[in-house]
């Protein structure tokens, strides 16, 4: 059975396919289109997957659409009777329902087939039925408490409850206007970050400043008995209809969520590209720490109510690292699964297996440990892309390839890392990844100033060897295999890795299995190895633009930046006249 899960219209567009339960692919427009972010219909992903898998539109059974219109109804339209929004509001709603009794056309049309062509029957599931479902089904738990909570979807910003075998008990929501992720997302744009995701930077802002301002934040929010919370509207213009400010400097306008009783309180917001202020790191400490509050009493409250000691987490807030990695010291849970694409890029996936797994009852027997579920490529094809280029390579034996890989990195050079099939979600995990020395106090400086281009208080994460991260890492769990948790890292080791300690000690670790991904294990065992230190920086194989999906964007990336090594598979290339720093 083929179920096609899609993400349209809505932020990280994206395409996940189910066959017979199992993820077969996935990706998000994005890595297509090249436009970060990107909505609208996700036709580039919904052909590339066809195209790898070698299916025809006749061959998929249902369409799983992650968004439900007709959604919680009711309390959409007491919305809009007491609030009374501005119009612009109102319209976009209404535009949700135009452009889902259009979806069928879309799709075909970005097949080029006619509707008679496709059999395939649509199904609309809620946004957050589809975020839970996609942490929930593939999490290997038999049973498990779950919480999906972001900025909004389909009316509602937190729902939580417990699942068991095929079937999800919702126990409670938190409705729009009210959003954790709104807060994070208003406090993200007050601080002059004011691109769509830009929030994983003030979370990195976070460790350089203290949270002087939790009591000022409190005020924005208050909790609920059964683990819900509300929002202080006065400090909020979301629910009216957002306003727009043009910041100095000739920036374009942008929707802002925060009303002028910040300014009241905190001083005027800073300005994009302003420098960083004191005040600016206090108030991401605090932003963060009001935001494990609301989290934390969410879930310790879903814990009394379940009594379930595994945990499954989704939707945008289950990418704020700093918390995931708090979350057993701060509540009972003491197994906690997040997927890679725990945002609403993953609500395609999850789509797909509400569908296989609550409609149609099919029983679990798939446990996600691996991300490895985009476009893959042949060695014709790679060396394809190095030869239209016009460079000299080499093909290595995967022995020699790791070796040399290992002494490249030890030496300091910037590795351009292209493997396999690429990943679903926001983190490169070792297939599209640009690698370097954690021992070097300056590679973080190196990286920015060579390839990144991205604000200095950003951190670098290391991917470890799973079997060696205990040594390195304060973990709660055996394994982390997709970047989104931070640990403490030991105290006697911090010296020794400075590329990826953040400045609050920490680091947010990916672990390495042999098993999922044996050739990135062998890179990072090799530099081991040589070095003594199991594993290596790693960042995203790209630079100010969407990770790198085919060949030919990494030799684009390779030759327009200053890395030094490209490695497409088993062929090697080093730029000529860069020596070992």
């Amino acid at each position: 059975m083929n179920i096609l899960g899609i993400n349209a219209y809505h932020p990280d567009a994206s395409i996940a396919l189910l066959r017979d339960g199992v993820p077969v692919w996935a990706a998000e427009e994005e890595r297509f289109n090249r436009i970060k972010h990107i909505s609208g219909f996700p036709e580039g992903a919904l052909r590339r997957c066809l195209e790898d898998l070698e299916i025809g539109p006749a061959e998929i059974d249902v369409v799983a659409i992650s968004k439900n219109p007709w959604a919680n109804l009711g309390r959409k339209v007491l919305f809009v009777l007491r609030h009374r929004p501005d119009w612009s509001l109102v319209s976009d709603r209404l535009g949700a329902f135009r452009r889902s009794s259009s979806f069928s056309r879309d799709f075909t049309a970005a097949l080029g087939v006619s509707p008679a062509a496709l059999s395939a029957r649509f199904v609309n599931v809620e946004h957050h039925r589809a975020h839970i479902a996609s942490s929930f089904f593939l999490s290997g738990f038999e049973r498990a408490a779950f919480l999906s909570i972001d900025g909004m979807g389909d009316f509602s910003s937190a729902v939580w409850g417990r699942g068991e075998a095929n079937r999800l008990d919702i126990a409670g929501r938190v409705y729009f206007p009210h959003s954790a992720g709104f807060l994070y997302t208003a406090a993200t744009q007050f601080l002059g970050f004011m691109r769509f995701g830009d929030e994983y930077k003030v979370m990195g802002l976070a460790a350089y400043g203290k949270p002087v301002f939790l009591n000022e934040f409190r005020k924005m929010f208050s909790l609920r008995p059964g683990g819900g919370f509300r929002l202080n509207l006065d400090y909020f213009t979301h629910h009216r209809g957002q306003a727009k400010v043009r910041w100095q400097g000739g920036s374009p306008e942008q929707d802002i969520m925060f009303s002028g009783r910040w300014t009241g309180i905190f001083g005027p917001p800073r300005a994009p590209d302003a420098e960083l202020t004191d005040r600016d790191r206090d108030l991401a400490a605090s932003l963060q720490a009001a935001l494990e509050e609301i989290l934390f009493h969410t879930l310790n409250c879903l814990h009394r109510n379940t009594g379930e000691e595994n945990l499954a987490l989704a939707g945008g807030v289950a990418f704020n690292s700093l918390a995931n990695g708090k979350i057993t010291a701060r509540t009972p849970f003491k197994n906690v699964y997040i997927q890679p694409a725990a945002g609403d890029s993953g609500t395609a996936l999850g789509a797909a297996a509400f569908v296989y797994h609550c409609l149609e009852g099919k029983p679990r027997s798939f446990t996600m440990d691996h991300a490895y579920l985009g476009p893959g490529f042949n060695e014709e094809q790679l060396e394809a892309a190095l030869s239209a280029a016009g460079l000299p390579f080499r093909k290595l034996e995967e022995e020699e390839l790791f070796r040399r890989t290992a002494e490249a990195v030890s030496r300091g050079l910037v590795v351009g890392w292209f493997q396999g099939r690429m990943e679903y979600g926001p983190r490169a995990l070792g297939n599209r990844s640009i690698l370097a020395d954690p021992r070097r106090k300056d590679m973080k400086d190196i990286l920015n100033h060579r390839v990144k281009s991205r604000e200095s208080f950003r951190p670098f994460a290391p991917s470890v060897l799973e079997e060696k991260a205990g040594e390195y890492f304060k973990m709660d769990c055996p394994s982390s295999p997709y970047m989104l948790k931070v640990f403490p890292v030991r105290e006697e080791k911090r010296d020794l890795i400075p590329a990826i300690t953040h400045r609050d000690g920490t680091a947010r670790v990916q672990t390495v299995s042999r098993k999922t991904n044996p050739r990135y294990w062998k890179v990072i065992d090799a530099f081991g190895k040589l070095t003594g230190i199991p594993m290596v920086l790693n960042t995203s194989f790209n630079e100010n633009e969407p990770i790198v999906c085919t060949p030919e964007e990494a030799v684009n990336c390779y030759l327009k930046t200053r890395i030094d090594v490209l490695v497409l598979g088993r062929y090697f290339l080093r730029k000529e006249g860069e020596k070992g720093r």
